[in-house]
Protein backbone atom coordinates (compact mmCIF):
# COMPACT_ATOMS: atom_id res chain seq x y z
CA UNK A 1 0.00 0.00 0.00
CA UNK A 2 0.80 3.64 -1.02
CA UNK A 3 -0.01 5.52 2.17
CA UNK A 4 -0.40 9.11 1.82
CA UNK A 5 2.49 10.86 4.68
CA UNK A 6 2.06 14.50 4.38
CA UNK A 7 -0.77 16.61 2.92
CA UNK A 8 0.49 20.71 2.63
CA UNK A 9 -1.72 23.29 0.81
CA UNK A 10 -0.50 27.07 0.25
CA UNK A 11 -2.46 30.02 -1.10
CA UNK A 12 -1.48 32.69 -3.44
CA UNK A 13 -2.54 35.56 -4.99
CA UNK A 14 -0.81 36.54 -8.15
CA UNK A 15 -1.35 40.21 -9.79
CA UNK A 16 -2.69 40.38 -13.24
CA UNK A 17 -0.78 42.86 -15.56
CA UNK A 18 -4.12 44.94 -16.14
CA UNK A 19 -8.04 44.98 -14.57
CA UNK A 20 -9.60 42.52 -16.47
CA UNK A 21 -13.56 42.48 -16.61
CA UNK A 22 -16.24 40.13 -17.42
CA UNK A 23 -20.34 40.41 -17.59
CA UNK A 24 -21.02 38.87 -14.67
CA UNK A 25 -17.71 38.42 -12.39
CA UNK A 26 -16.54 41.64 -12.29
CA UNK A 27 -13.16 43.07 -12.04
CA UNK A 28 -10.14 40.78 -11.97
CA UNK A 29 -7.21 42.11 -10.59
CA UNK A 30 -5.50 38.84 -9.85
CA UNK A 31 -6.12 35.72 -9.34
CA UNK A 32 -5.88 32.84 -6.37
CA UNK A 33 -3.89 29.65 -6.90
CA UNK A 34 -4.03 27.03 -4.38
CA UNK A 35 -1.46 24.27 -4.55
CA UNK A 36 -1.59 20.87 -2.50
CA UNK A 37 1.30 18.81 -2.52
CA UNK A 38 1.12 15.64 -1.53
CA UNK A 39 4.05 12.99 -0.29
CA UNK A 40 3.61 9.16 -0.45
CA UNK A 41 5.36 6.19 1.80
CA UNK A 42 7.24 5.34 -1.40
CA UNK A 43 8.72 8.14 -1.44
CA UNK A 44 6.68 9.64 -4.70
CA UNK A 45 5.15 13.34 -4.48
CA UNK A 46 2.45 15.01 -6.90
CA UNK A 47 1.71 18.72 -6.76
CA UNK A 48 -1.83 19.33 -7.86
CA UNK A 49 -3.85 23.13 -7.45
CA UNK A 50 -6.67 24.75 -8.15
CA UNK A 51 -7.69 28.37 -9.14
CA UNK A 52 -9.95 31.41 -8.41
CA UNK A 53 -10.69 34.81 -9.97
CA UNK A 54 -9.98 36.11 -6.57
CA UNK A 55 -12.68 34.96 -4.14
CA UNK A 56 -12.77 31.90 -2.45
CA UNK A 57 -9.03 30.76 -2.45
CA UNK A 58 -9.37 30.87 1.75
CA UNK A 59 -12.11 28.59 2.07
CA UNK A 60 -10.42 26.58 -0.68
CA UNK A 61 -7.48 26.02 1.61
CA UNK A 62 -9.39 25.80 4.34
CA UNK A 63 -11.40 22.69 3.52
CA UNK A 64 -8.09 21.23 2.42
CA UNK A 65 -6.19 21.65 5.63
CA UNK A 66 -9.33 20.75 7.80
CA UNK A 67 -11.18 18.27 5.95
CA UNK A 68 -9.23 16.39 3.12
CA UNK A 69 -5.94 16.12 4.96
CA UNK A 70 -7.16 14.43 7.54
CA UNK A 71 -9.61 12.37 5.72
CA UNK A 72 -6.64 11.28 3.50
CA UNK A 73 -3.38 10.43 5.51
CA UNK A 74 -2.87 6.78 6.11
CA UNK A 75 -4.71 6.06 3.10
CA UNK A 76 -4.07 4.48 -0.11
CA UNK A 77 -2.49 7.50 -2.93
CA UNK A 78 -2.26 4.72 -5.56
CA UNK A 79 -6.14 4.27 -5.41
CA UNK A 80 -6.70 7.55 -6.90
CA UNK A 81 -10.18 6.94 -8.76
CA UNK A 82 -11.83 5.61 -5.36
CA UNK A 83 -10.39 8.37 -3.52
CA UNK A 84 -11.82 10.38 -5.45
CA UNK A 85 -15.30 8.77 -5.07
CA UNK A 86 -14.04 8.40 -1.20
CA UNK A 87 -13.64 12.14 -0.87
CA UNK A 88 -17.38 13.15 -2.86
CA UNK A 89 -18.81 10.78 -0.35
CA UNK A 90 -16.93 12.67 2.75
CA UNK A 91 -17.71 15.75 2.13
CA UNK A 92 -21.47 15.10 0.32
CA UNK A 93 -23.68 17.30 2.43
CA UNK A 94 -21.61 20.36 2.17
CA UNK A 95 -20.03 20.10 -0.95
CA UNK A 96 -21.83 18.58 -4.07
CA UNK A 97 -19.87 21.50 -6.20
CA UNK A 98 -18.50 24.39 -4.85
CA UNK A 99 -15.77 24.95 -2.11
CA UNK A 100 -15.34 21.32 -1.83
CA UNK A 101 -15.17 20.71 -5.76
CA UNK A 102 -12.20 22.91 -5.74
CA UNK A 103 -10.35 21.15 -3.09
CA UNK A 104 -11.22 17.75 -4.48
CA UNK A 105 -9.47 18.81 -7.81
CA UNK A 106 -6.87 19.88 -6.47
CA UNK A 107 -6.13 16.94 -4.31
CA UNK A 108 -6.95 14.44 -7.26
CA UNK A 109 -4.41 16.30 -9.51
CA UNK A 110 -1.78 15.74 -6.92
CA UNK A 111 -2.40 11.71 -6.61
CA UNK A 112 -2.46 11.95 -10.79
CA UNK A 113 1.12 13.49 -10.76
CA UNK A 114 2.53 11.38 -8.06
CA UNK A 115 0.67 8.13 -10.23
CA UNK A 116 2.62 9.53 -13.65
CA UNK A 117 5.80 9.98 -11.42
CA UNK A 118 5.63 6.68 -9.65
CA UNK A 119 5.09 5.03 -13.79
CA UNK A 120 7.48 6.84 -15.74
CA UNK A 121 4.26 7.90 -17.79
CA UNK A 122 3.54 11.43 -18.63
CA UNK A 123 -0.37 12.88 -18.60
CA UNK A 124 -1.41 12.45 -22.19
CA UNK A 125 0.25 9.23 -22.08
CA UNK A 126 -2.38 7.83 -19.25
CA UNK A 127 -5.07 10.02 -20.56
CA UNK A 128 -4.54 7.97 -23.93
CA UNK A 129 -1.79 8.78 -25.83
CA UNK A 130 -3.59 10.00 -28.97
CA UNK A 131 -1.78 12.65 -29.75
CA UNK A 132 1.49 14.87 -29.13
CA UNK A 133 -0.60 18.27 -29.14
CA UNK A 134 -4.10 20.18 -29.80
CA UNK A 135 -5.96 22.79 -31.28
CA UNK A 136 -5.57 25.80 -28.84
CA UNK A 137 -6.81 29.48 -28.95
CA UNK A 138 -7.02 32.72 -27.10
CA UNK A 139 -9.44 33.36 -24.68
CA UNK A 140 -9.68 37.02 -23.57
CA UNK A 141 -11.49 38.85 -20.17
CA UNK A 142 -12.02 42.23 -22.71
CA UNK A 143 -15.08 43.34 -22.21
CA UNK A 144 -13.67 46.46 -20.56
CA UNK A 145 -11.42 46.76 -23.62
CA UNK A 146 -12.31 49.82 -25.80
CA UNK A 147 -12.38 48.68 -29.84
CA UNK A 148 -8.74 49.27 -30.52
CA UNK A 149 -7.56 47.64 -27.43
CA UNK A 150 -9.66 44.37 -28.74
CA UNK A 151 -7.79 44.66 -31.32
CA UNK A 152 -4.80 45.00 -30.75
CA UNK A 153 -5.17 42.09 -28.41
CA UNK A 154 -6.97 40.19 -30.80
CA UNK A 155 -3.63 40.92 -32.68
CA UNK A 156 -1.83 40.18 -30.29
CA UNK A 157 -3.35 36.57 -30.61
CA UNK A 158 -2.88 35.75 -33.76
CA UNK A 159 0.87 37.06 -33.46
CA UNK A 160 1.18 34.31 -30.83
CA UNK A 161 0.46 31.63 -32.99
CA UNK A 162 -3.63 31.03 -31.64
CA UNK A 163 -5.54 28.95 -33.97
CA UNK A 164 -8.27 30.64 -32.59
CA UNK A 165 -10.11 33.75 -30.66
CA UNK A 166 -12.75 34.20 -28.36
CA UNK A 167 -14.13 38.12 -27.06
CA UNK A 168 -16.28 38.69 -24.67
CA UNK A 169 -19.96 40.16 -25.13
CA UNK A 170 -22.47 41.01 -22.81
CA UNK A 171 -22.33 44.83 -22.92
CA UNK A 172 -25.54 46.44 -21.91
CA UNK A 173 -25.76 47.39 -25.27
CA UNK A 174 -26.14 44.44 -27.63
CA UNK A 175 -25.42 46.77 -30.88
CA UNK A 176 -22.31 47.33 -29.33
CA UNK A 177 -21.36 43.90 -28.85
CA UNK A 178 -22.67 42.97 -32.30
CA UNK A 179 -20.29 46.00 -34.35
CA UNK A 180 -17.33 44.29 -31.77
CA UNK A 181 -17.91 40.93 -32.94
CA UNK A 182 -17.83 42.28 -36.14
CA UNK A 183 -14.64 44.54 -36.12
CA UNK A 184 -13.13 41.39 -34.81
CA UNK A 185 -13.86 38.83 -37.20
CA UNK A 186 -13.06 41.83 -40.07
CA UNK A 187 -9.62 41.80 -38.58
CA UNK A 188 -8.96 37.96 -38.25
CA UNK A 189 -10.43 37.38 -41.97
CA UNK A 190 -13.24 34.70 -43.06
CA UNK A 191 -11.38 31.72 -41.99
CA UNK A 192 -10.21 31.94 -38.86
CA UNK A 193 -12.18 30.15 -36.29
CA UNK A 194 -13.55 32.98 -33.85
CA UNK A 195 -15.72 31.97 -30.47
CA UNK A 196 -17.83 34.72 -27.99
CA UNK A 197 -18.39 34.51 -24.33
CA UNK A 198 -21.35 35.98 -22.45
CA UNK A 199 -20.46 34.62 -19.03
CA UNK A 200 -24.33 33.80 -18.51
CA UNK A 201 -25.20 37.30 -19.21
CA UNK A 202 -28.97 37.14 -20.96
CA UNK A 203 -31.80 35.17 -20.53
CA UNK A 204 -33.47 32.70 -23.24
CA UNK A 205 -34.95 35.98 -25.56
CA UNK A 206 -32.21 37.70 -25.34
CA UNK A 207 -29.58 34.75 -25.89
CA UNK A 208 -31.45 34.22 -28.90
CA UNK A 209 -31.34 38.24 -29.73
CA UNK A 210 -27.92 37.66 -29.68
CA UNK A 211 -27.15 34.82 -31.45
CA UNK A 212 -28.97 35.96 -34.42
CA UNK A 213 -26.88 39.14 -34.14
CA UNK A 214 -23.55 37.36 -34.31
CA UNK A 215 -24.57 35.42 -36.78
CA UNK A 216 -23.32 36.87 -39.60
CA UNK A 217 -19.63 36.56 -37.70
CA UNK A 218 -19.74 32.75 -38.23
CA UNK A 219 -18.80 31.81 -34.43
CA UNK A 220 -17.35 28.76 -33.85
CA UNK A 221 -19.75 28.71 -30.96
CA UNK A 222 -21.88 31.16 -28.00
CA UNK A 223 -20.39 30.39 -24.95
CA UNK A 224 -22.28 30.78 -22.11
CA UNK A 225 -25.22 32.59 -23.25
CA UNK A 226 -27.58 32.22 -20.42
CA UNK A 227 -27.23 30.73 -16.52
CA UNK A 228 -25.22 27.03 -16.76
CA UNK A 229 -27.96 25.50 -14.52
CA UNK A 230 -30.94 26.44 -17.17
CA UNK A 231 -30.64 23.30 -19.52
CA UNK A 232 -33.79 22.91 -20.98
CA UNK A 233 -33.15 27.05 -21.91
CA UNK A 234 -29.87 25.75 -23.72
CA UNK A 235 -32.11 23.65 -25.77
CA UNK A 236 -34.11 26.21 -26.65
CA UNK A 237 -31.68 29.25 -27.92
CA UNK A 238 -30.20 26.41 -30.03
CA UNK A 239 -33.25 25.11 -31.02
CA UNK A 240 -34.29 28.67 -32.14
CA UNK A 241 -30.76 29.46 -33.67
CA UNK A 242 -29.17 26.64 -34.93
CA UNK A 243 -26.15 28.62 -33.03
CA UNK A 244 -23.54 26.54 -31.91
CA UNK A 245 -23.52 26.11 -28.11
CA UNK A 246 -20.86 25.69 -25.62
CA UNK A 247 -20.43 25.54 -21.67
CA UNK A 248 -19.07 23.35 -18.80
CA UNK A 249 -16.98 25.74 -16.99
CA UNK A 250 -19.52 26.48 -14.36
CA UNK A 251 -20.88 22.74 -13.73
CA UNK A 252 -19.01 21.25 -10.82
CA UNK A 253 -20.23 17.53 -10.42
CA UNK A 254 -20.73 14.90 -12.73
CA UNK A 255 -24.70 14.97 -12.34
CA UNK A 256 -24.71 18.51 -13.71
CA UNK A 257 -22.96 17.27 -16.45
CA UNK A 258 -25.50 14.50 -17.41
CA UNK A 259 -28.28 17.08 -17.32
CA UNK A 260 -26.27 19.10 -19.49
CA UNK A 261 -25.88 16.60 -21.88
CA UNK A 262 -29.27 14.82 -22.05
CA UNK A 263 -31.48 18.43 -22.22
CA UNK A 264 -28.51 21.16 -23.20
CA UNK A 265 -28.30 20.35 -27.07
CA UNK A 266 -24.27 21.51 -26.72
CA UNK A 267 -21.74 21.34 -29.42
CA UNK A 268 -19.33 21.81 -26.91
CA UNK A 269 -18.79 20.70 -23.46
CA UNK A 270 -15.79 22.88 -21.56
CA UNK A 271 -14.83 21.19 -18.30
CA UNK A 272 -12.13 22.68 -15.89
CA UNK A 273 -9.96 20.04 -14.04
CA UNK A 274 -9.76 22.53 -11.14
CA UNK A 275 -13.59 22.38 -9.97
CA UNK A 276 -14.88 19.41 -11.61
CA UNK A 277 -12.82 16.76 -9.66
CA UNK A 278 -9.39 17.46 -10.77
CA UNK A 279 -7.98 14.63 -14.25
CA UNK A 280 -10.42 11.91 -12.76
CA UNK A 281 -13.71 13.81 -12.87
CA UNK A 282 -12.09 15.85 -16.19
CA UNK A 283 -11.73 12.16 -17.93
CA UNK A 284 -15.46 11.04 -16.61
CA UNK A 285 -16.50 14.02 -18.14
CA UNK A 286 -14.71 13.52 -21.73
CA UNK A 287 -16.22 9.41 -21.75
CA UNK A 288 -19.57 11.16 -21.23
CA UNK A 289 -19.10 13.63 -24.41
CA UNK A 290 -17.73 10.94 -26.40
CA UNK A 291 -21.28 8.63 -25.86
CA UNK A 292 -23.46 12.08 -26.80
CA UNK A 293 -21.12 13.00 -29.63
CA UNK A 294 -20.31 16.45 -28.30
CA UNK A 295 -17.00 17.87 -28.66
CA UNK A 296 -14.29 18.23 -25.39
CA UNK A 297 -12.61 21.46 -24.90
CA UNK A 298 -11.17 22.93 -21.73
CA UNK A 299 -11.41 25.99 -19.70
CA UNK A 300 -8.43 27.37 -18.45
CA UNK A 301 -5.40 25.18 -16.88
CA UNK A 302 -3.60 25.33 -20.68
CA UNK A 303 -0.63 23.82 -18.87
CA UNK A 304 -2.66 20.48 -17.44
CA UNK A 305 -5.25 20.83 -20.01
CA UNK A 306 -3.11 20.37 -23.27
CA UNK A 307 -2.03 17.34 -21.94
CA UNK A 308 -5.48 15.78 -21.57
CA UNK A 309 -7.07 16.99 -24.36
CA UNK A 310 -3.91 15.70 -26.67
CA UNK A 311 -4.14 12.43 -25.26
CA UNK A 312 -7.60 11.80 -25.36
CA UNK A 313 -9.33 11.00 -28.89
CA UNK A 314 -11.20 13.42 -30.73
CA UNK A 315 -10.06 17.31 -32.03
CA UNK A 316 -11.04 20.07 -29.30
CA UNK A 317 -9.80 22.79 -28.18
CA UNK A 318 -7.92 24.08 -25.46
CA UNK A 319 -7.96 27.84 -24.17
CA UNK A 320 -5.08 29.91 -23.37
CA UNK A 321 -6.72 31.70 -20.60
CA UNK A 322 -6.18 35.37 -19.22
CA UNK A 323 -5.06 33.76 -15.98
CA UNK A 324 -1.21 33.04 -16.95
CA UNK A 325 -0.78 30.33 -14.41
CA UNK A 326 1.81 28.67 -16.67
CA UNK A 327 4.05 31.82 -16.36
CA UNK A 328 4.88 30.80 -13.41
CA UNK A 329 5.83 27.03 -14.30
CA UNK A 330 8.87 25.85 -15.48
CA UNK A 331 7.05 25.23 -18.69
CA UNK A 332 5.05 27.81 -20.30
CA UNK A 333 2.64 26.99 -22.98
CA UNK A 334 4.12 27.41 -25.94
CA UNK A 335 1.80 27.86 -29.34
CA UNK A 336 2.64 27.61 -33.04
CA UNK A 337 0.54 27.08 -36.15
CA UNK A 338 -2.54 27.23 -33.95
CA UNK A 339 -1.71 24.10 -31.65
CA UNK A 340 -0.27 23.97 -28.60
CA UNK A 341 2.13 20.71 -27.34
CA UNK A 342 1.64 18.62 -24.32
CA UNK A 343 4.58 17.92 -22.21
CA UNK A 344 6.24 14.34 -22.31
CA UNK A 345 7.51 14.78 -18.18
CA UNK A 346 6.42 11.69 -16.00
CA UNK A 347 3.09 13.38 -13.72
CA UNK A 348 1.14 16.48 -14.98
CA UNK A 349 4.11 17.71 -16.36
CA UNK A 350 3.58 20.90 -14.28
CA UNK A 351 5.88 21.92 -12.40
CA UNK A 352 5.73 25.61 -9.89
CA UNK A 353 8.26 27.55 -9.68
CA UNK A 354 7.71 28.67 -6.06
CA UNK A 355 10.15 31.44 -5.81
CA UNK A 356 8.57 33.34 -8.38
CA UNK A 357 4.98 32.43 -7.03
CA UNK A 358 6.12 33.54 -4.13
CA UNK A 359 7.26 36.87 -5.48
CA UNK A 360 4.26 37.67 -6.71
CA UNK A 361 2.24 36.77 -3.82
CA UNK A 362 4.34 39.36 -1.77
CA UNK A 363 3.47 41.91 -4.55
CA UNK A 364 0.04 41.36 -4.77
CA UNK A 365 0.08 41.77 -0.50
CA UNK A 366 2.11 45.20 -1.01
CA UNK A 367 -0.26 46.74 -3.17
CA UNK A 368 -3.46 45.50 -1.59
CA UNK A 369 -5.21 48.43 0.48
CA UNK A 370 -5.37 48.26 4.38
CA UNK A 371 -7.99 46.38 5.56
CA UNK A 372 -10.53 47.83 8.45
CA UNK A 373 -9.99 45.60 11.77
CA UNK A 374 -12.73 46.96 13.49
Amino acid sequence: MTRIEDVHARLFHVPLDRVLVDARHGDHTYFELVTCTIRLSDGSEGTGYTYTGGKGGHAILAALRHDLSPFLLGRDGADVEGLFDAMLWHVHYVGRGGIMSFAISAVDIALWDARGQRRGRSLRAMAGGAAADCRAYCGGIDLGFDRDELLDSVRGYVAAGAGGVKIKVGRPDLSDDAARVAAVRDLIGPDLPFMVDANYAFDVPRAIEAARAFAPARPTWFEEPIIPDDYDGYAAVALATGMPLAMGENLHVLEEFDHAFARATLSFVQPDGSNCGGITGFLRVAERARRHGVTLCSHGMQELHVSLIAGLPGDGWIEVHSFPIDRYTTRPLAMADGRARAPDAPGTGVTFDWDRLAEADLLRGAMAPARSTA
